[in-house]
């Protein structure tokens, strides 16, 4: 979300610095060298300054409404005053006739159908799979992401498929009038929260004020400068980049953080398909590693107590002399059997060896502990099998 969050802010470039012509590649390369580029020729002052001084107010806006609940209708209504004023300063001015970029004329009325704009044959067909595919998953993952977020605050269940179904029926209705992607909002949903919304009925008085505006109040955009619009945009993406988020990941699970920081970086630097390549390649490589080669442990026991704990993870668990307790934390298939084998025998022979070199007692007992093993296959049985003869030649029941 992170990297979208920052490729969108650089497409809004163009319009925060007035820049004519601007590439239409999306990574961060590309779009910085479109940038530099025109620097000498093709930035606009004004532009600049309107975009500058509306993004100050806009961020201003939503620090204060970060100080209190009573604030929260401070950051909703401000992108609203930067449109109206930053209009009127335009059309008052004529800051269009010094190379102000405007919105220009909008038709009124919403989109007509385009049922019959709609192709299955050829290159459109692929097309539309492709960024179907790509859209509708970022589309359902931000709106379960918001959803259970909200729903954690008011203590309720959340259906995915009930939201899948919801997302998917929606955005079929809304392709046949050109409508974009459609998910669940942030910021929208935020302002609802805090507004005490309860119902979708909210939905249906935004919906209306959306269609009355559409239809009779379009034409006073006319003026509007590209460079509010662009800030807007701006402003309502930065919060997107979640660097504590990255940083809980990291603390938790390095292997998450590799396959978040992929799909960042390749969203950044390449698009929003690869980046997403990128996370379920490195996902998928994380699952078959787990499988392939599951975690095991020596157990100790904690002090006054009859619990057994990793004693990696538990320094105050002691290990019980003559007796080396190992426990397996996953089912035992075709896959991972023979690591599994070795990999207690390897840690019978570490064991051997620091008793040895320690004056302690010989191992004499092993104790596999096997209650994380929901499943074991054939495979799983004969290397087990294979373990216990091999503990035989040993002498360690």
């Amino acid at each position: 979300m992170g990297g979208a969050a920052i490729t969108i802010a650089l497409q809004q470039l163009k319009g925060f610095l007035g820049i004519e012509k601007f590439t239409r590649k999306t990574d961060i390369i590309s779009v910085m060298h479109s940038v530099f580029s025109s620097a000498h020729h093709g930035w606009n002052w004004q532009t600049i300054l309107i975009g500058s001084t509306f993004l100050s107010f806009l961020l201003f806006a939503k620090y204060i409404g970060k100080k209190g609940q009573k604030f929260f209708w401070v950051p909703a209504i401000a992108p609203l005053i930067s449109v109206v004023l930053s209009t009127l300063f335009v059309y008052i001015t004529r800051a269009d006739k010094h190379g102000v970029a405007i919105v220009k004329h909008i038709e009124k009325g919403i989109n007509p159908s385009s049922v019959k704009e709609i192709y299955f044959t050829g290159d459109y067909l692929a097309k539309g799979v492709r960024i179907g595919i790509v859209a509708g998953m970022i589309a359902l993952t931000e709106a379960i992401a918001i959803g259970r977020t909200f729903a954690s605050m008011k203590d309720y269940q959340l259906d995915g498929n009930k939201e899948m179904v919801a997302l998917g029926a929606m955005n079929v209705v809304g392709s046949m009038t050109s409508c974009y992607v459609a998910t669940g909002s942030f910021s929208r949903s935020a302002v609802n929260f805090m507004a005490g919304c309860e119902t979708a009925v909210s939905n249906i008085v935004m919906s209306v004020v959306v269609f009355l505006t559409l239809q009779f109040i379009t034409p006073l955009f006319k003026y509007t400068p590209n460079a509010i619009l662009a800030s807007i945009i701006i402003c309502a993406v930065i919060n997107l980049v979640d660097y504590k988020a990255a940083i809980l990941i990291w603390k938790i699970d390095k292997f998450d953080f590799v396959a978040c920081m992929g799909a960042f970086f390749g969203v950044v630097f390449a698009s929003v398909e690869i980046g997403l390549l990128i996370a379920v390649s490195i996902s998928f490589a994380k699952i078959l590693l787990q499988v392939t080669r599951p975690r095991t442990a020596i157990l100790g026991k904690i002090p006054r107590t009859t619990v057994y704990r990793n004693i990696q993870q538990y320094p105050e668990a002691t290990r019980v002399p003559g007796v080396l307790i190992i426990r397996v934390d996953s089912a035992i298939y075709f896959s991972n059997s023979n690591y599994v084998k070795e990999r207690i025998l390897r840690w019978l022979m570490d064991e051997e060896e620091r008793v040895n070199r320690d004056y302690q007692t010989r191992i004499q007992f092993l104790i596999v502990e096997m209650s994380p093993v929901t499943d074991i296959d054939t495979s799983g049985i004969h290397a087990l099998e294979e373990l216990f003869r091999s503990l035989q030649k040993r002498e360690v029941q």
